[in-house]
Order: C-alpha cells, then sequence, then structure tokens
C-alpha cells in the first residue's frame, strides 16, 4: 500500500481516521475512570496526550496502533488539516489535567465532571466524527475574522 502521506513525517496533514482511534481510546480509558474512580487514568491519558503534542505521533500511542496495525490493513483514508485535531488534542489535555489535579486535591466531584466531558466529547467524535475541539479550532477562525483555509494536501496517486 502505497501511503500519500507519511504518517510520522507529514505532519501537516492526518489521515481522518487515525483521530477516530484517538478518539474512541481516550473517551473508553476515560469512561472507565470515571465511572470506577480509577483517576490515575486520566492522569495517564493526559501523559499520553502531552508525549504525543510534544514529541509527535510516534509517541502515541494510538496513533502508533493506527499507522502500524490498522492502515496497513484498510489503507489510507481521506487526508485533512492537522491543526483542528492537534487543537481539540490540547483542550483534552487541559481538561485531563484538570481532572486528574481535582482528583489529587481530594475534589472528586470536580474530577469527575472534567473526566465526563472528555469522556462524553471523545466518545461523540469516535462515533459521529463531530469533533467538537475540531470546530472551536475552526469557529476561532470566524470570530477573528479570518477564513480557515485547509493546508494543501498531498497529490491523489497519478495526479501530477
Amino acid at each position: 500500500m502505497k501511503r500519500r502521506a507519511d504518517p510520522y513525517r507529514d505532519t501537516q496533514v492526518i489521515d481522518a481516521r487515525a483521530p477516530r482511534v484517538n478518539q474512541a481510546v481516550v473517551g473508553v480509558v476515560a469512561l472507565v475512570a470515571v465511572l470506577t474512580g480509577w483517576w490515575a487514568l486520566l492522569a495517564l491519558l493526559a501523559l499520553q496526550l502531552a508525549l504525543g503534542l510534544t514529541f509527535g505521533r510516534r509517541w502515541c500511542l494510538a496513533c502508533v496502533f493506527y499507522y502500524e496495525v490498522l492502515q496497513p490493513r484498510f489503507g489510507e483514508g481521506p487526508l485533512e488539516d492537522s491543526r483542528p485535531p492537534r487543537f481539540a488534542n490540547m483542550v483534552g489535555l487541559g481538561f485531563l489535567t484538570a481532572a486528574s489535579l481535582a482528583y489529587v486535591a481530594g475534589w472528586t466531584t470536580p474530577g469527575a465532571v472534567l473526566g465526563g466531558i472528555v469522556a462524553a466529547l471523545a466518545l461523540l467524535a469516535a462515533a459521529t466524527g463531530f469533533c467538537a475541539g475540531c470546530n472551536a479550532y475552526k469557529l476561532g477562525y470566524v470570530l477573528t475574522g479570518r477564513e480557515f483555509v485547509a493546508c494543501p494536501l498531498p497529490p491523489l496517486p497519478g495526479e501530477a
């Protein structure tokens, strides 16, 4: 299978299915954390997002699973600009960090609410493709009077 974009070098674009896999993992783990009270799972998710955002997709376990296991079997999905999903991950990192700190401080209800918000929005995005963080990123352009222009995508095979 020939990829249009290398998942680890062409970071301005992303296979549209990769964020959904990541959202499914984040959503399920966050839901388990909230339902069981194992708040350390929220901290581990925050760490995982921080590593991926800081050091790249090779440090994102769900991304590596997608690109090394799923994508070779199912092919590359449609490519999209990676800035909106990256912004959504930053927002998720903020919420997961706040939830973890709330639990550490003994504030279990705010921690559970923040973790539940992450779980709900991540599972919504994984199931429907509606990413609240991605749409907030694009809305930021509208609110500041700018037009969101996606980065150029690599050509399809056979195109010049």
